[in-house]
């Protein structure tokens, strides 16, 4: 008989194929590393897992984009200082024929966040701006939700070192596999069940916020005294969404923000981070940044200036907001406590904004606009989107109708409306 974490793998594993890409009968399935995290090998046994569920699910074909962290440490420690702007094109190429023919996209996002954390920035950072360059057609075209994808977690050596440092080395992974498998409701009498009753929640407070078309934010904190426009016909999105190819999908698991795009150039006054940036093999803390005219035009950091320096110059989109997404603190990622130094997981435990590139489902017909079009209406174009935790049980949030009257959407960090 399977044991009670062996019965939790196959739930979360069927939560992600049917919550999570929503897998159609006869479709493909490409398995890769999300955004620069490179999922290593002792993952082997779960994306089995995945894999074989994804079959018994109809999937034609699944294919799997294996990669392993320690060979690009390794990289770093050895290549040639100057043969970092080389990347191997092929992988691109097979995660854009994928997209291009409406495949379904599952990343996995686990990593060691400490495991760069020696390594020279410079290098970095070009690494980082090669793959996004070479990634912008495919992250475009899944930003426009093109096709059915998600992103998921799991528990990988070092990560687990660096949340729960207190606890017996060996208990660590457990600890991180019940962690998520409760913030991803795998643990519930019927998780789909649960994630169906979720996803309309966040349906809910998505429409009452579509209904308002609010065209101004007012976010007050500690530290944070931030305005945002709001562009004309904006579509705040929250839970599950539906691709371009008719299928319904819950693009993050966990989720708990409902998100839309600012103003590309509308955005004034102060933020202050109230949670670390783990990125790229980088981390950012106790940041703050101001802006003025939707524009970032000073940033300060307590640690990680250089990468924060580097973040805001990888192109002219990067310095302008592209999102902003409210959680409130009593989300259960919150509620728990911890750090996971694991953007996606972070993200849902805080409101946050991102720098970087808008997501075009956010604004009626996006998906069909030009990028000129798009960036006309008040989008902002970019190769990276990074996700910034600004939220706290003291945030307060205002919504500013055209007429100028300001209507509670938050108040110390819970929702100030019913749905």
């Amino acid at each position: 008989m399977p044991s009670e974490f062996e019965q939790n793998l196959e739930k979360y594993a069927e939560v992600i194929l049917k919550v999570g890409v929503n897998l159609q009968k006869g479709q493909r399935l490409m398995v890769i590393q999300a955004t620069f995290a490179s999922f290593p090998l002792e993952l082997a046994t779960f994306v089995e897992i995945i894999v074989k569920k994804a079959y018994q699910l109809g999937a034609r074909f699944v294919e799997v984009l294996w990669d392993h962290p320690q060979i690009h440490l390794i990289r770093f420690q050895h290549a040639p200082r100057d043969s970092f702007e080389e990347h191997p094109i092929w992988r691109t190429s097979a995660a854009l024929e994928f997209v291009e023919k409406g495949d379904a996209i599952l990343g996995i996002l686990a990593s060691n966040p400490d495991l760069f954390i020696e390594q020279d920035p410079e290098l970095m950072d070009i690494n980082r701006r090669t793959i996004l360059k070479h990634s912008k057609h495919v992250n475009k075209l899944i930003s426009k939700n093109a096709t059915n994808w998600a992103v998921i977690a799991a528990p990988v050596d070092g990560w687990t070192d660096k949340i729960f440092p207190n606890l017996a080395p060996d208990k660590r992974k457990a600890k991180l596999w019940d962690t998520i498998f409760d913030i991803c409701r795998v643990n519930q009498k019927d998780p789909i069940s649960a994630w169906k009753d979720h996803n309309n929640q966040l349906h809910a407070r998505m429409k009452f916020l579509n209904n308002k078309q609010y065209s101004i934010l007012k976010l007050k904190g500690p530290g944070t005294d931030l305005v945002i426009g709001l562009p004309r016909k904006h579509i705040w999105i929250g839970g599950s969404e539906v691709s371009q190819n008719g299928i319904e999908f819950t693009a993050n698991l966990p989720t708990e923000e409902i998100f839309t795009l600012p103003h590309k150039d509308k955005t004034e006054g102060v933020v202050t981070a109230t949670k670390p940036l783990s990125y790229g093999g980088s981390r950012i803390e106790d940041f703050k940044l101001k802006f003025s005219e939707g524009k970032v035009i000073e940033a300060t950091a307590g640690k990680g200036q250089k990468f924060l320096d580097q973040f805001i110059k990888t192109d002219e989109g990067a310095s302008y907001l592209g999102e902003i997404a409210l959680v409130p603190h009593s989300s259960p990622i919150s509620q728990s406590g911890l750090i996971f130094y694991n953007i996606l997981i972070d993200e849902n435990a805080s409101c946050h904004i991102a720098l970087g590139r808008a997501y075009s489902p956010c604004l009626e017909n996006g998906e069909q606009m030009s990028d000129e079009g798009f960036m006309n209406a008040g989008g902002n174009m970019s190769i990276m989107h990074v996700d910034l935790m600004i939220g706290s049980g003291e945030m307060n949030v205002d919504g500013i109708l055209e007429n100028g009257i300001a209507e509670p959407i938050m108040r110390n960090g819970e929702w100030a409306f019913d749905v």
